[in-house]
């Protein structure tokens, strides 16, 4: 007989519902996932048919490239990380070599309790001067992040070639070391300073912070191999100063030269005066517009400041009394009242001076006029002002295109970085 149960009993608790699961099959891996009670979704391999090799590479580009890429990265990454991971390997070897002569002109056996005394005791003297200094130049490497990222690493290499050659002057110990940190305390700033820019000029999909963590990951994984090296150098050739002195200077010139390339493989999209410049000519010569994949190889990285003929000879960010005269300032502001810029035409060069709150796009329109009034000097006789308002008004008629095009090529046309140039209010 069936007991009966008590009226007001609760019902028996329904069974757990079965396990949420499915499998994917991806390039010849098979995962399996399950919700697991708390909500969490787990991940399990179940099956990898993937050569060894593969697995390997695919498991090495997950830990020190962005997730995505190539597609998530723009053009010039894989050249960049390359050289990027050579100039951290060159780096650290050279800077082992530098420590043991630092030691061996302190006269300290090379201890690690001892290296590091001596490390502080320089590193809060001279290198904070250094940083300090070189703090004052941010504007300048906003500008210009592929020359400043190329002289901090020369910076650098000085520095630590005067740690190498210590030990020939013993006597002078702290002065040479001192010195030597004071330029490496310059060239830490700057090369942080100008990491940002160049990170930037690759993130395609807003995955800055990826970039930058898989950027720092490759730097750090060879910076260990170049410590191997250094340490393995140190014990054997560059036991003698004989074998610095060859070596060193090996290291030193393989560390400038993939810095250089890293540089000239980034594509950099932000207005600077050179890269105006060089927008203007290529469309005023040919009607094409370039991306900043297309200039990057075309940059000069050491001089960017020459004039370029068919942008007109434009040079930005003079002081205003400096090239134009108090007669002639209201006349050059009359022939464009509506805009951020003036313009003065002299016989070798065009000053271009902005206002303070003038953007790329303004820089942009005045290289424009320039441009066009140089190319129809060549070929009218008239009046400077005459010339001005004309081609004031080609540029006029091509100016929206223009921008519309330097956008969708991926140009952030809302500022122009000009360094520490001048800029005047009314």
């Amino acid at each position: 007989m069936k007991k009966k149960e008590p009226d007001g009993a609760p019902p028996p608790p329904p069974p757990p519902p079965p396990p949420v699961f499915w499998i994917e099959t991806s390039e010849s891996v098979s995962r399996l996932y399950q919700f697991e009670p708390d909500g969490q979704l787990s991940v399990k391999i179940v099956d990898d048919s993937r050569p060894a090799a593969r697995r390997v590479a695919e498991s090495f580009l997950n830990k020190f490239f962005p997730s995505g890429y190539p597609y998530s990265v723009n053009e010039g990454y894989l050249r960049y990380t390359q050289f990027r991971a050579l100039q951290h390997f060159s780096s650290a070897a050279l800077s082992v070599l530098s420590t043991q002569s630092l030691l061996f002109a302190a006269g300290l056996r090379p201890t690690p309790a001892q290296a590091t005394a001596v490390s502080w005791i320089l590193k809060d003297g001279m290198q904070h001067v250094g940083k300090l200094i070189c703090s004052n130049l941010g504007a300048r490497m906003d500008s210009e992040p592929k020359r400043w990222r190329i002289l901090a690493d020369v910076l650098y290499d000085l520095g630590t070639g005067l740690e190498v050659l210590s030990p020939l002057c013993p006597q002078l110990f702290l002065e040479v070391a001192g010195l030597g940190n004071f330029a490496k305390g310059m060239a830490m700033v700057a090369a942080r300073a100008t990491r940002l820019p160049i990170y930037s000029s690759f993130a395609k999909e807003g995955n800055l912070s990826d970039l930058f963590a898989k950027g720092e990951a490759i730097s750090t994984l060879f910076n260990v191999f170049g410590m191997g090296a250094g340490i393995q150098l140190a014990s054997t050739v560059c036991s003698s100063m004989q074998g610095k002195l060859v070596v060193g200077p090996l290291l030193s010139v393989i560390h400038v030269y993939c810095v250089c390339e890293e540089m000239r493989a980034a594509p950099v999209n932000t207005l600077n005066p050179q890269r105006t410049a060089m927008l203007v000519a290529d469309f005023v010569k040919t009607g094409k517009i370039s991306s900043p994949a297309d200039l990057r190889y075309r940059e000069d990285l050491l001089f960017p400041g020459r004039l370029i003929k068919d942008a007109g000879s434009v040079k930005v960010g003079s002081a205003l009394h400096m090239v134009v005269k108090p007669s002639k300032l209201q006349q050059l502001k009359e022939i464009f009242p509506e805009e951020r810029f003036i313009l003065n035409s002299g016989a070798r060069r065009t000053d271009l001076i902005l206002e303070h709150n003038a953007t790329g796009e303004d820089a942009l329109r005045g290289w424009l006029v320039a441009a066009y009034a140089a190319d129809m000097k060549k070929f009218i006789d008239e009046p400077c002002a005459t010339i001005l308002r004309e081609a004031y008004e080609r540029m006029d008629s091509v100016v929206r295109p223009f921008l519309s095009e330097l956008q969708a090529k991926g140009w952030h046309t809302d500022r122009f970085l000009d360094g520490t140039g001048s800029r005047f209010a009314f």
